[in-house]
């Protein structure tokens, strides 16, 4: 009889046992009962969870090629084998049926009997340990990075202008490569400045840069660590937020926070706008993804709800949503105080847009008279023939294309642009209530209204709209609202001295 040996061990694996150790125990166990050992895979470094593994893939190519010499295929315990229930049971009935190869571990015996109710619960039993075990290492290693995320350690390898170190504790800690850091300054000075991304990309690896992709620059604009914070990221009771970070900074954090404005104006969503809904490529789930909208079926008629795609346990009321919503713009809306302001501001517009209207008036008025004239005395050369046919067409479809510009412009002039202002003036007062506006606007302009108070996307958790920042012009009433559980700004340092951007 001849068999085939298997020995894994993950990065991550909890396991006590070295690969030396599974080998021998196979090979001890193979010696006891006789069997002939073929061959030893070895997979170090792999998941559990998949059978995608490199020594794996090679063990089913050499079964499909020696299909039929071998008979046993040996592992140390079945936790080497795989982690994942499901598929070791679907693994093991495709090996026995398809290339007659029987599974076994080094505690069972050679004659166990695979078909047996018993054995299948006790093997059923030991997979459900190991997949259990394996979510635990799972659990605790997001647990531990979260807790390094939210301390403001950054765990993982080092970006492009950082080298990873150690610090006196013998944790990960970042510490700034000064010459690429140079780089990345200039990539976001750059960027900042209105050069196209890939002609940045173009100068930056001449200078060294080794990120590669057509994503490289935009993955380094939007990589909070450059600013000196760390991503926390989401999960299924946490929204994801940003921390300061224990590593030095290589560019300012209004920098960062500009570029992220910009970006955010290149990526517009991809959910369809509708009056019914929306909310709908506003609102965004705790994870990052944006919500999808519909109507759902009760007892008594259909109920609208935002869901996650991800989440799908995470159901909000899309009445009750949209209400709440109402009331934070209500309560975000301008003072009494700034809508006079705006008015008095709105006069003296006018009247200055009165003065400087009648001077182009003056002025286009002159360019006619020039070119009416510059018409006449063409005719006149050409009724004494002075010019050919030709020269006179050309000359007049010049002067008429002149002469029809203009007086367009004088119809513009003369329209009465004063009333537009006067309708302005009137509807400021309703800048108190911007639910009202709202309300009134179409789909189109309520995410226009939305983005132009809010510049990032929203989302929603707890009973209360969060949001990355808002636009200074309505901040004045930002803490009351807070108080009220209304909204929570994620980036405070909006309303401190150093502003990471400005609003028109």
């Amino acid at each position: 009889m001849n068999a085939i040996g298997y020995i894994r061990l993950s990065v991550r694996d909890q396991s006590r046992y070295s690969l030396e150790y599974q080998e021998q125990a196979i090979r001890d166990y193979c010696h006891r009962n006789t069997i002939v050992l073929s061959a030893v895979f070895t997979d170090n470094g792999e998941s559990s969870y998949t059978f995608d593994r490199p020594d794996y893939k090679a063990v089913e190519a050499f079964i499909k090629k020696h299909k039929g010499k071998n008979q046993y295929f040996i592992i140390m315990d079945h936790d080497r084998f795989s982690r994942n229930l499901s598929e070791a049971l679907a693994k093991i009935t495709e090996l026995e049926i398809k290339y007659g190869i029987k599974v076994l571990a080094t505690h069972e015996p050679v004659d166990l009997d695979p078909t047996d109710p018993n054995v299948f619960m006790q093997r059923a039993f030991r997979y459900l340990l190991a997949n259990e075990e394996l979510l635990r290492i799972r659990k605790r290693t997001r647990q531990g990075m979260r807790h390094a995320q939210e301390s403001g350690r950054f765990v993982n390898r080092a970006p492009f202008g950082y080298t990873n170190a150690k610090d006196e504790s013998n944790k990960s800690i970042l510490l700034i490569d000064e010459p690429k850091a140079e780089i990345i300054q200039k990539i976001y000075r750059d960027y900042l400045a209105g050069t196209p991304v890939h002609v940045i990309y173009k100068d930056v690896c001449k200078l060294g840069f080794t990120v590669k992709g057509n994503s490289a620059i935009t993955k380094v604009l939007s990589n909070c660590l450059y600013a000196g914070k760390v991503r926390v990221f989401s999960d299924r009771t946490h929204p994801e937020r940003y921390v300061k970070g224990l590593h030095m900074p290589i560019i300012s954090e209004s920098d960062f926070w500009l570029a992220q404005e910009k970006l955010g104006n290149k990526r517009p969503s991809k959910a369809q706008a509708s009056e019914k809904f929306p909310l709908r490529g506003i609102l965004k789930c705790a994870c990052g993804q944006h919500m999808t909208a519909g109507f759902s079926k009760g007892k008594k008629s259909y109920y609208l709800y935002y869901r996650c795609i991800k989440h799908t346990n995470i159901n909000l009321p899309g009445t009750e949503l949209h209400e709440q919503f109402r009331v934070l713009l209500k309560a975000l809306s301008f003072s009494t105080e700034q809508v006079e302001y705006l008015a008095a501001t709105v006069k003296t517009m006018l009247k200055t847009a009165l003065q400087d209207r009648n001077a182009q008036l003056h002025s286009k008025t002159r360019q006619l008279e020039i070119i009416n004239r510059k018409i006449e005395e063409l005719e006149e050369r050409f009724f004494n023939k002075e010019i050919e046919l030709d020269t006179y067409k050309r000359w007049y479809a010049k002067y008429s294309f002149e002469k029809g510009h203009i007086m367009d412009e004088l119809s513009k002039l003369n329209a009465d642009n004063k009333s537009v202002w006067d309708r302005l003036y009137s509807v400021l007062p309703n800048l108190t209530s911007l639910s009202e506006i709202y309300d009134r606007a179409s789909i189109k302009c309520k995410h226009q209204l939305i983005r132009a108070v809010f510049k990032h996307p929203i989302s929603y958790s707890d009973g209360t709209f969060r949001t990355p920042s808002i636009s200074e012009l309505f901040a004045h009433n930002y803490l009351a609202i807070k108080e009220k559980g209304l909204l929570l700004v994620e980036q405070p340092s909006v309303f401190s001295g150093q502003i990471p951007f400005c609003s028109p």
